[in-house]
């Protein structure tokens, strides 16, 4: 929520019932497309509006968000969008009506509203303050994931470069790293040949002999590698720094540059590295960051294509800062022996199978055993089995040769090539097809892959971690999984506890995410009250760690008090009761009685490793009480110490 003080009433109409779904959104979408999508919705329909978009100023050019699904969907007049920001408040022009987002940030952001009732604007811009936070948080979350994410693509190109000692197949593979990491059209390593005054880039592309020359301070490449500095160029600002000379002679309109320099080890300027026309937008400051990043590799790479061991180092550096973003934080018993476990399983090539409900953190768990294995400075590849159909399984795990089905315009590597060396994460593993799930059994057990349309059998020697919040043995009794690729994932299994029998780890979590997230906005960490903590340690925490993460960053972004109090605390209720599967209503009271307390001491047994001793302290029981009372309720005690 945006302040420390409870939702008023505005028109007769209760701020906190209709800001809900819009908090609500941002704790569910980890993504600012999809959170805008339902919380848009939202307020539409709070507002009974005929069209709900926020309009977004970058580079001079105005967009929509969510995109516009057409090139005819009609959105706002960009009048009353910039009248809105200028007065920082809200503007109406015949049907539409806008109103600044007004964040703290570099974005310009604009609610604009069709149809609006005029009795209803103070409803409205009450909803878009909660509205422009929200976002604010939400991109915020996204920037992070995004950068996790390149860090470790780089991390993979990297790795791959030191395996290329030749120039020509170097720079290609350079180019064509940039334009996927970046997802632009072209990408192109200009070489400063100094003596000449004059810059050679390579590859490029509609020129007869792959080699372009152009004079070193032409155009915006001349200026990076004259000043040092990087610089780019928007679909509306700085077109005129362009040299169409350049475009003309190769056929080619740019739109949109992004260029930074190549400096080699001693500091001197090698060239520079260019990308040309973002596919969607213009180019941003973590597009930016990332190709300098990119760029630093590079430049190593070809100051000395023999020398590997600066590489190296360079990727370990990486590899320690993503290690250091991966923590399990928790004293509970079961977390410290979780984390037993990993440090035993790490070191190893054994699958393993995590299981848990959504949001306990199995990424994290997979990182961990990634990081603190001799893989960490190789891939990390995580894949979402849910979100692959069976027709295009093959081709993104396994590959496909150009021209190998339609679309196919190019060679294609798989993600077990990509993670050749290091960890292949399978996410939602439940969710694969039937017969995907043969295809990823004869690859773990042939250690082999073959593209889609190729006939060269490829080794794979990439660990593969699965994960799960499903229960697999009882899939595979419904025939709904295979044994064998059970078994063969199965080897070793992590269970990961929700948050609801942890509760001893909610304030240690939620100090750590609140600490950090306070740290990145700049801010004092405020203190929870006792009434708050209270309350945090009795919520039942549906989304698990992922709720508790969300709702700390919502509290450093949005809070401004000091202090923070059990009704500035906005917790998700679940969407059931969260009743055992076994809970049903067709029990008598002492049945029900005895099927709770045999669930809760197997569960406490189970936490405490098996240790019947320790569960027994745990219960408040002596041991033999313990093993009594397991008789009276009938529950097997043979496997237990």
């Amino acid at each position: 929520m945006p302040d420390a003080t409870p939702f008023p009433k505005v028109q007769g109409v209760s701020l906190a019932e209709a800001a809900a779904p819009i908090l609500l959104a941002a704790t569910r979408q980890r993504a600012v497309e999809p959170f805008l999508v339902s919380a848009l919705e939202a307020v539409a329909a709070q507002l009974s509006c005929a069209a709900a978009v926020v309009m977004t100023q970058h580079g001079g050019e105005w967009r929509s968000l969510p995109p516009a699904k057409s090139k005819n969907q009609n959105l706002p007049p960009f009048t009353v969008l910039a009248e809105a920001l200028d007065c920082e408040s809200s503007a109406r022009d015949g049907r539409w009506w806008a109103c600044s987002l007004r964040q703290q940030t570099d974005q310009a952001d604009v609610l604009a509203l069709a149809d609006l009732d005029p009795g209803r604007e103070a409803v409205a811009a009450a909803l878009a303050g909660t509205l422009g936070e929200a976002l604010a948080s939400v991109r915020h979350h996204e920037a992070d994931a995004m950068r996790t994410q390149r860090l470790e693509a780089i991390l993979e190109i990297a790795g791959r470069w030191n395996q290329t000692h030749e120039m020509e197949p170097l720079l290609v593979q350079m180019a064509e790293a940039a334009t996927r990491l970046l997802e632009a059209d072209r990408a192109s390593i200009f070489l400063w040949d100094k003596p000449n005054r004059t810059l050679v880039g390579r590859p490029a592309l509609g020129v007869e002999s792959g080699e372009l020359r152009i004079p070193d301070n032409a155009g915006v490449v001349g200026q990076v590698v004259q000043t040092g500095q990087p610089q780019r160029v928007d679909r509306l600002l700085g077109q005129e720094q362009i040299d169409r000379r350049v475009d003309s002679k190769l056929g080619y309109q740019t739109q949109t540059l992004l260029c930074v320099p190549l400096v080699g080890r001693g500091g001197q300027r090698l060239g520079a590295f260019e990308v040309l026309n973002k596919r969607a937008g213009n180019f941003t400051s973590q597009d930016e960051e990332a190709l300098i990043e990119l760029a630093a590799h590079a430049a190593i790479a070809l100051e000395n294509t023999q020398e590997l061991q600066r590489l190296v180092e360079t990727r370990r550096q990486m590899s320690d800062q993503a290690a250091q973003s991966v923590q399990m934080i928790g004293e509970s018993q079961a977390i410290k022996n979780l984390r037993t476990t990993i440090g035993r399983v790490a070191p190893t090539d054994l699958a393993v199978l995590i299981t848990g409900e959504n949001g306990t953190g199995k990424e994290v768990v997979s990182r961990m055993v990634h990081y603190l294995s001799d893989r960490r400075d190789e891939p990390f590849i995580a894949v979402n089995c849910a979100a692959i159909t069976e027709t295009l399984l093959e081709s993104e795990l396994f590959g496909h040769e150009k021209g190998a089905f339609t679309g196919a315009d190019e060679m294609r590597r798989g993600k077990f090539e990509l993670a050749a060396g290091g960890t292949l994460f399978l996410d939602e593993i439940g969710d694969m097809s039937p017969g995907g799930q043969a295809k990823l059994l004869r690859v773990l057990e042939e250690k082999v892959v073959v593209r889609v349309g190729g006939a060269t059998t490829i080794h794979t020697d990439a660990r593969v971690i699965a994960a799960t919040n499903q229960d697999l043995l009882q899939m595979v009794r419904d025939k709904k999984f295979r044994e064998d690729l059970y078994f063969r994932l199965n080897v070793v299994n992590l269970e990961l506890p929700p948050l609801r029998e942890r509760r001893e780890d909610v304030m240690l979590l939620a100090e750590h995410f609140l600490n950090d997230f306070c740290r990145k906005a700049r801010r004092p960490v405020p203190e929870f009250s006792a009434e708050a903590r209270k309350r945090m340690q009795s919520h039942n925490w549906p989304g698990n760690v992922r709720e508790l993460r969300n709702l700390c960053e919502r509290l450093a972004y949005l809070f401004q008090g000091e202090t923070i109090e059990a009704d500035d605390l906005t917790l998700v209720r679940s969407t059931s009761d969260n009743a055992p599967p076994w809970m049903s209503c067709d029990m008598t009271l002492n049945d029900a009685t005895n099927r709770f307390q045999q669930a809760y001491i197997q569960r406490m047994i189970k936490q405490c490793g098996g240790n019947v001793s320790e569960a027994a302290q745990r219960l408040g029981l002596h041991r033999s009480n313990l093993y009594r009372k397991m008789r009276s309720l009938e529950m097997e005690i043979d496997g237990v110490d």
